[in-house]
C-alpha cells in the first residue's frame, strides 16, 4: 500500500518555478552579504584586547615591564591609542568610500556573479592576513592599515551586487517590507561576527579573524557556483518595477518626471505602447551624471551620509564604549553590543513595512531620524544605570538608527535604480546603489573617526556628535518628505483608502 504524497513535496509542487529562485536568490544573496559584515565586526571586538587595563589583571607582569602596558599589543601599547584605532577605522571606511563610487561602474559592464564572487574570496584572504599578524608577531602599525585598505577596497564588491540581484528579481510590489526582511542580514553578520570573534579574543584574538576570513571565502566558492543574476537566465519571468496605476499617475507633471531641477524631463520619458515589450538590443549602462540627476539620488545619498555616520559609529566604537563606561569584559561587551543589531533587525523591517503602506519612504526615514535624537541622549546618560535599561535601550536605539539606514540602502535604492526616466535600463540599479551607499559610507568613515578624535574630551561629546548627526540626516531628506506629504493630499481620488490619513497629515502640514 502506498502512502500519500509528502506534504513538503505537495509544498514544492504547489509553488511556481519562478517562486522557488526568487527565494533561493534571496536565501543566498543574504547570507553572502552577512558573511561581509561578520567579516567587518571582528575588529571592534579585539580594540579592548589590543589596549586593555593591565594592572586590573590577576597575571603578574614580567621583570622590568611597564604594569599598566605589559599585556597590550603593540603599536597600540601606546597614550594615543584611540586615534591609532580611529586610523584603522578609517582606513578601511575611506577605501570602503572611495572605491563604492567606481565599484557601482564597474557592476554594470563585468558580469555579477564573478565580480561578487572575487570580491568575496578576496576580503577572506585580507581578513585572514590581519588575524595572522598574532601568529607572526607583527607589531608595525602600517601593515594593519594596509591590510584595511585593501579589504575595504575589495569589499565593496558586495553591495551593489547583491542589491541589484535582488532588484532584479522583485518588483516594487511589497519591496519595502522584502527589502526590509532581507536587511537584516546586516545585523546577522554583525551578531554572528561579535559572537565567533568574542569565542577567540581573550586567548588567540587573530582567530577572531581567520575564522570569518575562511567563512566568507568559502560564501565567495558558493557563490560562483550558484547564484543566478537575471531571472531571463533561467527562463523566468521578469519581476514588474511599476503598476499601471502607476503609470497613470505619472501623467500629472507634479509626480512625473518634469522636475524643478531637470533631473528627468518629458523628452527623456517614452511610452510603452510606441514599442514592442522586448527591445531589439539592451540600453547601455548609465553614466554617473546622469545617475545623479534621478529625483531623490541626492538628498538620499545626502541623508544616508549622516544616518551611516551614527550607525557604524556604534558598530566600530560600542563595545569599547560598553567597557569603558559600563565595566563589562571584552567578551560580554562584545555580546551585549549585539543587542542594537537585534534592534536594527526590527527596525529595518518596521521601516519597510511602514513605508510600504504609506507610499512614504522619507517621511518613514525622517520620523525615525527624528525619534532617533533623544534616544541617544537618553540612552547615554540611564543606559547604563542597569542591565535591564541598557538592554531596552540597546534595541531601541538599535532600532531607530539601523531602520532608515537599512531603508535607504535596500529599497529606496532599488525604487531609484529603477526609476521611470531610465526607460527600463535594468542597468542603471548598480550604478545608483554605489552612489548612495558610497556617499554613505563618507559618513561611515567620519563618524568612526570623529569618535576616535572626540573620545578622550567625554564620550558625552560623542553622543552630541551623532545627534547632531541625526538632525543634519533629516533635514537633507525634508524636500522629499514635503513632496511625499503633497503628493499624499493629491492622490485620494485614485487611492480611496488612504483619504482619512492622509487629509489629516495634510491639515497638519500643508
Amino acid at each position: 500500500m502506498r502512502s500519500s504524497l509528502a506534504p513538503g513535496i505537495h509544498l514544492i509542487r504547489a509553488l511556481p518555478r519562478d517562486s522557488w529562485y526568487r527565494g533561493l536568490t534571496l536565501v543566498l544573496t543574504f547570507v553572502f552579504y552577512a558573511s561581509f559584515h561578520l567579516s567587518r565586526k571582528p575588529i571592534s571586538i579585539v580594540k579592548s584586547e589590543l589596549h586593555t587595563n593591565c594592572s586590573s589583571l590577576e597575571k603578574i607582569p614580567p621583570n622590568g615591564t611597564n604594569s599598566t602596558t605589559w599585556c597590550d599589543w603593540p603599536p597600540f601599547d601606546q597614550a594615543n591609542y584611540n586615534e591609532l584605532f580611529g586610523a584603522l577605522d578609517n582606513a578601511f571606511l575611506v577605501a570602503y568610500a572611495i572605491g563604492m563610487f567606481i565599484s557601482g561602474i564597474f557592476g554594470e559592464r563585468l558580469p555579477l556573479r564573478y565580480y561578487l564572487s572575487g570580491g568575496m574570496v578576496l576580503s577572506g584572504l585580507f581578513t585572514s592576513l590581519f588575524g595572522l599578524a598574532y601568529f607572526w608577531e607583527i607589531h608595525v602599525l602600517w601593515y594593519y592599515i594596509i591590510i584595511q585598505i585593501c579589504n575595504g577596497l575589495v569589499q565593496t564588491t558586495g553591495w551593489p551586487s547583491v542589491v541589484t540581484c535582488v532588484g532584479n528579481w522583485f518588483g516594487k510590489g511589497k519591496r519595502g517590507l522584502i527589502m526590509g526582511i532581507w536587511n537584516s542580514h546586516t545585523s546577522v553578520g554583525n551578531i554572528l561576527g561579535s559572537l565567533i570573534a568574542g569565542v577567540w579574543v581573550s586567548s588567540a584574538w587573530g582567530l577572531s579573524f581567520i575564522v570569518p576570513g575562511i567563512i566568507i571565502a568559502i560564501m565567495g566558492i558558493v557563490c560562483f557556483l550558484f547564484l543566478v543574476e537575471y531571472p531571463e537566465d533561467v527562463d523566468c519571468s521578469p519581476p514588474l518595477h511599476h503598476t499601471e496605476s502607476e503609470e497613470s499617475e505619472e501623467k500629472d507633471p507634479e509626480v512625473t518626471l518634469s522636475t524643478d531641477d531637470g533631473s528627468c524631463s518629458r523628452e527623456n520619458t517614452i511610452d510603452s505602447s510606441e514599442y514592442p515589450k522586448e527591445p531589439a538590443e539592451q540600453p547601455g549602462a548609465i553614466s554617473f551624471l546622469g545617475a545623479l540627476r534621478i529625483p531623490g539620488v541626492v538628498e538620499f545619498s545626502l541623508c544616508l551620509l549622516f544616518a551611516k555616520l551614527v550607525s557604524y559609529t556604534f558598530l566600530y566604537w560600542l563595545p569599547l564604549y560598553i567597557v569603558n563606561v559600563a565595566h563589562f569584559s571584552a567578551k560580554e561587551a562584545g555580546d551585549l553590543s549585539t543587542l542594537f543589531d537585534v534592534g536594527g533587525i526590527l527596525g529595518g523591517i518596521l521601516a519597510g513595512l511602514i513605508s510600504d503602506y504609506t507610499d512614504g519612504r522619507a517621511t518613514t526615514c525622517c520620523v525615525m531620524l527624528i525619534v532617533a535624537a533623544p534616544m541617544l541622549f537618553l540612552y547615554n546618560h540611564v543606559g547604563q544605570n542597569g542591565i535591564g535599561s541598557s538592554i531596552a535601550m540597546l534595541i531601541v536605539c538599535g532600532a531607530l538608527v539601523n531602520g532608515p539606514y537599512a531603508l535607504i540602502t535596500t529599497a529606496v535604492s532599488a525604487d531609484l535604480g529603477t526609476h521611470e526616466c531610465l526607460k527600463g535600463n535594468a542597468k542603471a540599479l548598480s550604478t545608483v546603489t554605489a552612489i548612495i551607499d558610497g556617499t554613505g559610507s563618507v559618513g561611515a568613515a567620519l563618524g568612526p573617526l570623529l569618535a576616535g578624535l572626540i573620545s578622550p574630551t567625554g564620550w558625552n561629546n560623542v553622543f552630541y556628535m551623532l545627534i547632531t548627526a541625526d538632525i543634519l540626516a533629516c533635514l537633507f531628506l525634508s524636500r522629499v518628505v514635503y513632496k511625499e506629504i503633497k503628493g499624499w493630499c493629491g492622490c485620494y481620488t485614485r487611492k480611496r483608502g488612504y483619504v482619512l490619513l492622509k487629509s489629516q497629515v495634510c491639515r497638519v502640514f500643508l
